[in-house]
């Protein structure tokens, strides 16, 4: 009795404390949901071929020819004369794009310089001779004309709406491979890489990993429409060969150049006449500056239009005709597209206040006209303009004639560039462009020149007549 009281005793108690709830049954989601996203209107395109069936036939082989005459001592042939060896030609190969059915091409300046012969393969493998219209070293512009008509052609895009990410095509013909065409995206705009060396160089490239490779130079860059938005002109690599980035000169800059070369036979430059610097962290410290925006006026130039204007040292401009500017290449870009004379907005900040500045345009002789381009004297393939009392100034000289343009000649070959001033020749002072036709035609055989360049480099040339 005492077992059967103590079990029953134990079942009531455990029935009490035992208070257990029915087991509910979960399901485990899943680690990972698939989902499907709906289509993305905006998406880049599946594949290309209509922009390059677009392009492809507008972009041209171009091949050059020079001739590498005397010795190379320059002393060595000016007093013991040039040996009377063969010259040797030198072969050169790039690429072009065809502007108007009418047969104008642009290309890269330094795929023409000091070539003798120009020629231009279509894509239908007709070749032509091309002359050089005109040549510009600050943007590494050359316009080329073929005697064809009913060519195609490529109509300019707008650079200035290209968008960080958004789909480019690079074509031309790298190792001479004709024809050849890869995609990238656009990477960066208005890089500068500092490799033109010309004193008023300009530098605002776009920059893309679309591959580019020696023969590419003066190719097209265009966009998913088959509209032209840059000449491609470099590479960075340390091999020489594409190793991730190559940069195009904006159709913004190559029109304008393009336009002035046709019309007046030289680039109608304008500047503002300032040296600038990128507002940074640091800068905007130093100079008690609030919003790091824009760049920095460091340097006034003497008689220039940002003075005519009243800009002073340590103004901040943010912004030319209302688009914004951020670091020098930009601004520089901006400038590019107008010419002497033209009126433009200037927007700076002084003193932390907010102005705009109304500015009239001069060209680097600090007047408001327009260059004519001089007739050159033909044997040399130069045009020769007068040096500013100015440039005789900060140079240190009293006389000089200045190399405004050179195309094919003489003067190219011995390896002078544009902006040489020249204050002798065979030792005789020249202080006019006449003065440089009266000796030329008194010399025979050949001629010494003596000059500076505006970055205070003297050089001497010896050129053979």
């Amino acid at each position: 009795m005492i077992a059967i009281v103590g079990g029953l005793i134990a079942v009531f108690v455990y029935a009490m404390f035992d208070r257990r709830q029915p087991a509910i049954i979960v399901k485990e989601k899943p680690a990972v949901r698939y989902i499907n996203f709906p289509g993305e209107t905006n998406a880049a395109p599946s594949d290309f071929t209509t922009a390059a069936e677009i392009a492809v036939d507008a972009v041209v082989h171009v091949k050059t020819q020079a001739l590498r005459e005397g010795t190379g001592n320059p002393f060595y042939d000016f007093f013991f004369g040039y040996r009377d060896s063969e010259p040797e030609p030198v072969v050169g190969y790039g690429s072009g794009v065809i502007i108007s059915d009418d047969g104008y091409i642009v290309t890269n300046n330094h795929v023409i310089e000091g070539s003798q012969t120009v020629e231009v393969i279509l894509n239908d493998k007709r070749s032509f001779e091309a002359q050089i219209i005109g040549t510009d070293p600050s943007t590494d512009i050359a316009v080329l004309k073929i005697k064809a008509n009913r060519l195609p052609y490529l109509i300019y895009g707008n650079s200035d709406v290209l968008r960080l990410g958004e789909w480019v095509l690079a074509i031309g013909n790298p190792y001479n491979l004709t024809s050849t065409v890869t995609a990238g995206i656009v990477s960066a705009k208005a890089r500068s890489i500092n490799i033109l060396s010309d004193n008023m160089a300009i530098e605002a490239f776009i920059q893309t990993d679309a591959a580019v490779n020696p023969g590419n130079s003066g190719g097209a860059l265009v966009n998913t429409q088959g509209q032209l938005v840059g000449i491609n002109a470099a590479i960075a690599s340390r091999t020489g060969a594409f190793s991730g980035y190559s940069f195009a000169i904006p159709v913004s800059i190559v029109k304008k150049v393009v336009d002035d070369i046709r019309e007046f036979g030289s680039v109608q430059r304008a500047i503002l006449g300032v040296t600038i610097t990128e507002v940074t962290a640091e800068s905007a410290k130093e100079y008690n500056i609030d919003r790091i925006e824009g760049v920095i006026v460091t340097g006034l130039r003497e008689n220039s239009s940002a003075v005519e204007a009243g800009i002073e040292r340590f103004d901040q401009i943010i912004s030319i005709n209302g688009i914004q500017v951020n670091n020098p290449s930009q601004l520089q870009e901006q400038i590019s597209r107008y010419r002497p004379n033209d009126r433009i907005t200037v927007t700076i900040i002084r003193n932390n206040r907010e102005r705009q500045i109304n500015v009239v345009l001069r060209n680097p002789s600090g007047g408001t006209g327009m260059i004519e381009k001089m007739q050159p004297v033909e044997v040399l393939g130069a045009s020769f303009g007068e040096v500013t009392s100015l440039e005789r100034k900060t140079l240190g000289i009293s006389n000089g004639v200045k190399v405004v343009q050179l195309t094919t000649g003489k003067f190219r070959n011995a390896g002078i560039k544009e902006g040489f001033i020249i204050t002798q020749i065979n030792n005789t002072l020249v202080s006019t462009p006449s003065d440089v036709e009266k000796v030329i035609n008194n010399i025979q055989g050949g001629m010494y020149v003596e000059g500076v360049y505006p970055d205070g480099l003297v050089a001497y040339y010896s050129v053979r007549l």
